[in-house]
C-alpha cells in the first residue's frame, strides 16, 4: 500500500490480531497516519515468511519493515516511526509534548510492557494453555506451563489488574483527558490502552480462537468487568472510551493481507526486494554518541559476529549476524545466512533495541 506523500517508504507490519504488541504498533501507525501493509502471520512458530525473507530467528511478534530496515520489538519500532515519519513531513506524532518523551518511553518499556503485561497475560482463560499454543509458549519460556495452575491464578491477576488501575486513576482526575496531561493522545496512552484493550477482550475469551489457531472457540472467560468498570474507575473508563473513539475517528491507513493470500504477500515482498539499502544507516536519535570504549570491552566492535536475544523469554532463539552499527540504544546487524541461504528479499539490516535485549559476541569474528 503506497503512501501518497513523496518519497514515502514501504512500511510492512508482520503480526496477528490477537497479539497485543501488534495492536500497539497498529494504534501508533494510525495516530501517525502512516500508510502501511499488515501481513498476518501465525500466532505460533514456525513463521517461514520472516525466517526466509529476512533471516530472522527471533520468535516474537511484531516485526516491522521500513523498506529493508527491519525493526524488532515495539520499544524500538515506535521510536523508528517517530524519527522517520516526523510531524514536519505531514505525519501525526506520538509525542505531542517532546519534553515528556523520556518519561513516556520509560512508562512503556518498564511498566506496561513488563509488569502490566505479566498481569494481563495471567487473565488468559485456562483452556488456552491446554492447546498447542500452550506448548509453543512453553518452548518460548523454556519450561512447561501448567494449565490448571494458570487458571487458578486468574483471581490473583485480577487483583493485580486492580492494583495497576488504582495507581493510574489519579492521573486522569480533575478533568484530564490523556495520560501525562498532553494535548493529544501520546505513546503513553497507546501503551496502556493496547494492554487494557487486549486484557478486556482476552479475559472474556475474545480472540482465543485466533491465538490458539482454532484450538479453542471464542467466548470462554471471566472478563475483567469486576475490576474495570465506570463505578470503580470512572476516570480510566472515560479515558478508555475516549481513546477508542479517537482512534475510530481517524482515517484507516492499513492494507490487510491474510496469511493464505500468497499472491498479495509475494507482491509486497517483491516490492521490498527491489528497494536498495541506503548508504547511511537510519538510527534513532540519541543525546550522546556511542560509547566505543565500553562497547569494545564488551566485545561489540563493528564487524564482529554477534548474537542478539531478549533478556527474558526467547533467549534460546538468538539472531546472529555481523555488527554494522551500535548506539547507546540500538544494535544493527547484517544477518548471517540460515541453512546456507541469504534473505530472499536481498540484503537487509536488522535493528534491535538495547532495552530488553542482550547483544554478545560469538566465538567467530567477521573483522
Amino acid at each position: 500500500m503506497a503512501d501518497a506523500r513523496p518519497h514515502a517508504p514501504n512500511v510492512v507490519l508482520f503480526g496477528y490480531d490477537s497479539s497485543p504488541f501488534t495492536q500497539k504498533v497498529r494504534h501508533a501507525l494510525r495516530i501517525k497516519q502512516i500508510t502501511y501493509t499488515f501481513i498476518i502471520v501465525p500466532s505460533m512458530m514456525p513463521r517461514p515468511i520472516l525466517k526466509q525473507n529476512f533471516n530472522i530467528s527471533y520468535r516474537k511478534i511484531p516485526v516491522l519493515a521500513i523498506n529493508k530496515e527491519i525493526y524488532i520489538d515495539t520499544s524500538l519500532i515506535l521510536e523508528a516511526l517517530e524519527a522517520q515519519f516526523p510531524e514536519s513531513g505531514g505525519y501525526g506524532t506520538i509525542y505531542p509534548n517532546p519534553s515528556l518523551r523520556p518519561l513516556i518511553r520509560g512508562f512503556g518499556s518498564y511498566w506496561t510492557d513488563r509488569p502490566f503485561f505479566r498481569v494481563t497475560t495471567g487473565l488468559i482463560p485456562g483452556s488456552v494453555w491446554r492447546t498447542s499454543f500452550g506448548q509453543d509458549r512453553s518452548n518460548l519460556i523454556g519450561h512447561t506451563l501448567n494449565a490448571e495452575k494458570l487458571a487458578e491464578k486468574v483471581p490473583e491477576n485480577l487483583s493485580g489488574l486492580d492494583l495497576h488501575l488504582s495507581i493510574l486513576e489519579p492521573l486522569l482526575q480533575e478533568g484530564k483527558k490523556w495520560l501525562f496531561h498532553t494535548e493529544k493522545p501520546s505513546a503513553a496512552d497507546i501503551t496502556f490502552f493496547y494492554q487494557l484493550e487486549w486484557a478486556e477482550k482476552i479475559a472474556r475469551g475474545d480472540g482465543v480462537q485466533d491465538l490458539t489457531g482454532g484450538g479453542v472457540k471464542d467466548g470462554e472467560g471471566e472478563g475483567i468487568r469486576s475490576v474495570f468498570n465506570p463505578n470503580r474507575y470512572p476516570c480510566l473508563s472515560s479515558w478508555f472510551q475516549r481513546l477508542k473513539d479517537h482512534l475510530d475517528s481517524m482515517p484507516l491507513t492499513e492494507k490487510r493481507i491474510e496469511r493464505n493470500d500468497d499472491a498479495n504477500i509475494q507482491q509486497v515482498l517483491g516490492e521490498l526486494s527491489l528497494v536498495s539499502l541506503r548508504d547511511k544507516i537510519p538510527l534513532i536519535p540519541t543525546p550522546a554518541v556511542a560509547h566505543n570504549e565500553l562497547d569494545t570491552r564488551n566485545g561489540l566492535s563493528l564487524g564482529a559476529q554477534v548474537s542478539i536475544a531478549p533478556d527474558d523469554t526467547g533467549r534460546g532463539s538468538p539472531t546472529i549476524g555481523t555488527l554494522i552499527a551500535l548506539t547507546a540504544e540500538e544494535v544493527v546487524i547484517s544477518p548471517q545466512e540460515i541453512d546456507g541461504k541469504a534473505p530472499v528479499v536481498g540484503s537487509v539490516r536488522l535493528h534491535f533495541p538495547r532495552i530488553g535485549f542482550v547483544a554478545r559476541p560469538t566465538a567467530k569474528s567477521m573483522l
